[in-house]
């Protein structure tokens, strides 16, 4: 029935995106039909022309098509990269300003949290558009409780497997907050950015993924960069206590996207979406008590409900609602890494915006470690063969570089040409 399925790991507001997705396609085998039964027709016709031209128009058909779907993925990327900056860049300067009126980091943590409720009914709704067979809210849920085991969603479970991924949630948007009302937003959104290193670091440790060299050399960029950041404000305390909260939320985004692959595994769009509906039901039920002794003991203190900034929260927490959006669901129409460039490009977004409003100041210092630390991040969104891609596409080159000269040689020189292609070939062994 199912002619693909995607799955893919929630992740939290300030996570980057890891996302994977599978496709079935049942169109090769038609293909080699047609290219077999052309070859047959060949040789019963003695190499017919019409039975040619035909396998030529349906190359080229497929090239056509291949092509058109890439280029349509591509256009999707476009708008998803500006999509993914334009909402976390917003989330954060929105933050920014409102703790220029309600200085309640917590309490914003917990009001956005909460909109995560909305991610299941949202889906839901999608469901009913798209899918042919279409099921009962109640059907649709208790499919999407396979994913946490054959009993479905029990106490155990939550408590177990639910409850603290929701507590590493908040711990990384409340330290996220926390670190802007210490430093700017582009350090803040700069140094973020190092949670890929962190990821990378922690799926080797604990998940014994694959080592790769250039990844090593970005989690070192990214220490530099911290390192760096650091001096470029002169070790103050203000601004050491900033990038200390903004790195430790940046440690808990991958720690949580450690754990959920480790525990959970991967899920569906429909199971991604239940989770998070289930991890803002949880906040919303069982962390509703800590902004009210926060408030009475004066912690975050705020006065009436009349002077909450309601515009802002809301604000604030549909920017990052549509960002969880974006990054957990977007691997439907683009490509993963063009997501994650989305977030990186936040970064001079922020800067521009810091400049325009005399927020900051860009010494070199300051700037090396911004890009050192963008280049790391950079750097971890190669994939994995990159490395043997890259010798591929220079031996390709190369060859094409001795085309001609072979040419211009003639058979006298089938010796030399003979000698040069074995050098080539023991230089870059596959």
């Amino acid at each position: 029935m199912k002619k693909h399925s995607a799955r893919v790991a929630p992740l939290s507001a300030c996570n980057s995106p890891v996302l994977t997705l599978t496709k079935v396609k049942g169109e090769d085998r038609p293909r080699e039909n047609v290219v077999g039964s052309t070859a047959d027709g060949q040789a019963a016709n003695g190499g017919a022309p019409g039975a040619e031209s035909a396998t030529e128009r349906w190359r080229l058909h497929c090239c056509i098509k291949i092509t058109a779907v890439q280029v349509r993925k591509a256009l999707w990327g476009v708008a998803m990269v500006m999509c993914v900056c334009s909402s976390w860049a917003g989330s954060t300067q929105l933050a920014k300003l409102t703790f220029q009126q309600f200085d309640a980091p917590f309490t914003l943590t917990w009001f956005a949290t909460t909109w995560n409720c909305l991610f299941f009914p949202l889906y839901y709704i999608g469901h009913l558009c798209k899918s042919p067979e279409r099921q009962t809210p109640r059907q649709r849920f208790r499919e999407c409780c396979r994913f946490f085991g054959d009993d479905g969603l029990t106490a155990k479970v939550f408590f177990t497997k639910v409850a603290p991924f929701g507590l590493l949630w908040i711990l990384t948007n409340y330290l996220y907050l926390q670190a802007l009302r210490k430093i700017n937003t582009t350090d803040v959104s700069a140094l973020f950015c190092c949670n890929k290193a962190f990821v990378f670091l922690l799926s080797w440790i604990v998940l014994r993924d694959r080592f790769m060299g250039v990844r090593i050399v970005a989690a070192i960029f990214a220490i530099a960069g911290i390192v760096m950041m650091t001096y470029a404000d002169g070790f103050h305390s203000h601004s050491v206590m900033g990038i200390t909260f903004v790195v430790a939320s940046a440690s808990m985004s991958a720690l949580y996207k450690v754990l959920f692959k480790m525990v959970l595994g991967s899920a569906k769009f429909g199971e991604a979406a239940l989770f998070l509906t289930i991890v803002g039901g949880a906040n919303f039920v069982f962390i509703s008590f800590v902004p009210v002794i926060l408030y009475f003991t004066h912690v975050e203190y705020f006065g009436s409900l009349e002077d909450i900034p309601w515009l802002y929260l809301c604000g604030v927490a549909g920017l990052l609602f549509a960002f969880n959006i974006l990054v957990n669901f977007g691997i439907a129409v683009t490509y993963p890494t063009l997501i994650s460039l989305g977030i990186v490009l936040s970064v001079p977004v922020n800067a521009m915006v810091d400049l325009y409003t005399c927020e900051i100041h860009f010494n070199a210092v300051r700037l090396i470690a911004v890009l050192i630390i963008c280049l790391g991040f950079l750097m971890l969104l190669l994939p994995e063969d990159w490395d043997q891609c890259f010798i591929q596409l220079h031996a390709k080159l190369q060859s094409k570089r001795e085309e001609p000269a072979e040419e211009e040689a003639g058979p006298g020189s089938s010796l030399n040409w003979s000698r040069r292609a074995r050098t080539s070939m023991s230089t870059f062994p596959h």
